[in-house]
């Protein structure tokens, strides 16, 4: 008889925005944020977060650290904006901010650009370029980036005449005492995957645009994960939400699955043990 699961979260996922790249009218750009204990982590910061950050009711000092996967508008157009919420809300405490090394000048200057220069905010922000593999103590938890390939094609067209723009793209391993999570932001091939699969995983928050997601399904039913959580639907995906539901439980049976919404506030439990105590029901 399967374990049942341990009905307390030992986590919250709260999806800012779980829209993909084309602008939508029902759904904000991708920023997610995790609370894992007493640490607090803010992943991408697309369009519309502070709206939403707003609406939740977390308070200026609710994110100690923000890793950022790329420099595609839909992950980080909302940094700035953001950053001036900070301000306005008066917090004081550092801001960890974890980004591609060569994005860091860039974001810097558009601080600088949009009148937000260090000076004026009140409180420091600690700049921490990503090392690739390299796990990163976020105070209770751990994360470690892993390179992936969004991002190849256009720095083999662009990069020789735009030596200044930054082509790097990171998924994240976000691990607490408890909880082992796979983030895969935005990916360019399946294989992108394997560093978070490697073990079994509590969450998998999972993109669903930018692969075949035939080719997905398949790579992740042999696998042990507790719950995936489907965000970054192209709009074939998300306008037929129904179907959708029909194509993931076809390929991948009866595990814990669903389709975010801009505004879920999601319990992440401890679903492994070994391998992944897998709950019967579909949920969405």
């Amino acid at each position: 008889m399967a374990a049942q699961s341990d009905p307390r979260p030992a986590g919250w996922l709260r999806c800012f925005g779980v829209g993909e790249g084309w602008p939508s009218s029902d759904r904000r750009h991708s920023s997610y944020h995790y609370r894992l204990g007493s640490t607090r982590l803010l992943v991408d910061c697309g369009d519309g977060l502070s709206q939403g950050y707003q609406a939740s009711g977390l308070g200026p000092e609710e994110v100690d650290h923000l890793w950022i996967s790329h420099m595609h508008s839909d992950h980080v157009g909302g940094f700035s904006l953001f950053i001036q919420g900070l301000w306005l809300g008066r917090r004081r405490k550092p801001l960890h901010v974890h980004a591609p090394g060569g994005a860091i000048p860039a974001l810097q200057a558009w601080l600088e650009a949009t009148l937000l220069p260090a000076g004026l905010l009140g409180f420091p922000i600690e700049w921490h370029p990503i090392q690739p593999g390299v796990p990163v103590e976020c105070r209770h938890a751990t994360v470690t980036a892993f390179p992936t390939t969004h991002l190849d094609g256009l720095r083999r067209r662009f990069s020789a005449a735009h030596p200044a723009i930054c082509f790097e793209a990171y998924s994240f391993l976000i691990e607490s005492r408890s909880l082992r999570i796979g983030h895969t932001a935005d990916i360019g091939h399946v294989r992108d995957l394997e560093p978070l699969l490697e073990k079994p995983l509590d969450l998998l928050v999972s993109e669903l645009s930018h692969v075949a997601p035939p080719e997905l399904f398949e790579r992740l039913k042999p696998c042990a994960i507790g719950q995936i959580v489907w965000v970054h639907l192209s709009s074939r995906w998300w306008n037929d939400k129904a179907e959708t539901r029909r194509s993931i439980q076809s390929a991948l049976g009866t595990r814990r699955s669903r389709i975010a919404n801009d505004g879920d506030l999601l319990p992440i439990l401890v679903q492994r043990e070994g391998k992944t105590r897998i709950s019967r029901t579909h949920t969405d």
